[in-house]
């Protein structure tokens, strides 16, 4: 008898697919939702960007440990919402200095409280310091979700070398490039539909373009950053709060290097939209 392989069956290749209705399930409630609270901004906006955050704070006490019903458990759920809400009051400063004090929760809890609460400050940011400001704040999560269905589908077309197999066996070369051209064209797209009258289209996509991919590269960071840590707790999901997704860290876990990456361009870019950041605004931003 042959030692060669048998041929993979079609049932085998839908494997890699069996997930995909459930994702797309899940995106068709969520997306909806984040857009009506990204249009009404205010304290609806402020809501979801503070369950998000105490959600994802639920789960990383959970991978590591923090008993969530001890004294411990219930002031490392408040610590995000009191951040959230210092910012929203205008207290920015304040608010990422309280996220680098939950050091007292020990390393591994007080660097992804650092990341929770410094992306959820960023997405206030985006949403209530910078213009348009709602464009603001769709760039970032349209490049992040186009990179992230860029790898998935690129990944599961065409295979190849893995990307990081001690990391994350799934995640292939092909479908990080993927992942990186979609994003591209994404904040393409966003820049090239909210240019001002003055903007020139060349100028609005290749910025859109550059900045779009480079949040990609961001976003794909975050994954890697997230699965590693997975990877030594010894779980898959961070939850199973989203069908298809697992949980909010697993959706999310892009979006939490892209934001406060979008949030530092548009230090750079006080005039205009963040992706329009440059060498100029950034000596602008260090001489003012």
């Amino acid at each position: 008898m042959s030692d060669l392989p048998e041929p993979r069956t079609a049932a085998q290749s839908g494997r890699n697919w069996r997930d995909l209705r459930a994702r797309l399930l899940s995106a068709a409630v969520l997306v909806p939702l984040a857009g009506v609270c990204i249009w009404l901004g205010g304290p609806v906006y402020g809501a979801m960007v503070t369950l998000a955050a105490v959600g994802m704070a639920w789960e990383a006490g959970r991978m590591f440990g923090l008993a969530p019903r001890s004294w411990r458990g219930w002031l490392y759920l408040a610590w995000p919402a009191v951040a959230v809400l210092a910012a929203w009051r205008g207290e920015w400063t304040a608010a990422l200095g309280l996220a680098c004090a939950a050091f007292i929760f020990g390393p591994w809890l007080w660097m992804a409280m650092v990341w929770i609460v410094w992306a959820s400050v960023a997405l206030l940011w985006l949403r209530l310091q910078t213009q348009p400001a709602i464009a603001s704040v769709v760039f970032v999560i349209v490049a992040v979700i186009a990179s992230d269905s860029g790898a998935y589908l690129a990944g599961r077309l065409f295979g190849g070398p893995k990307l990081a197999p001690r990391i994350s066996p799934a995640k292939t070369w092909s479908g990080s490039a993927g992942g990186l051209v979609c994003a591209a064209v994404a904040g393409a797209l966003v820049a090239w539909s909210t240019r001002g009258g003055g903007d020139e289209v060349v100028s609005a996509v290749l910025h859109g373009a550059g900045v779009g991919g480079l949040l990609g590269i961001g976003a794909q960071s975050g994954d890697l950053a997230e699965s590693a840590i997975k990877r030594r707790c010894g779980v898959k999901d961070s939850s199973a709060l989203i069908p298809g997704h697992g949980g909010l860290l697993d959706r999310f876990d892009g979006l939490l290097v892209a934001a406060p990456l979008a949030a530092a361009l548009s230090l750079l870019a006080p005039a205009s939209a963040f992706w329009y950041a440059g060498a100029a605004g950034a000596w602008s931003a260090l001489t003012r």
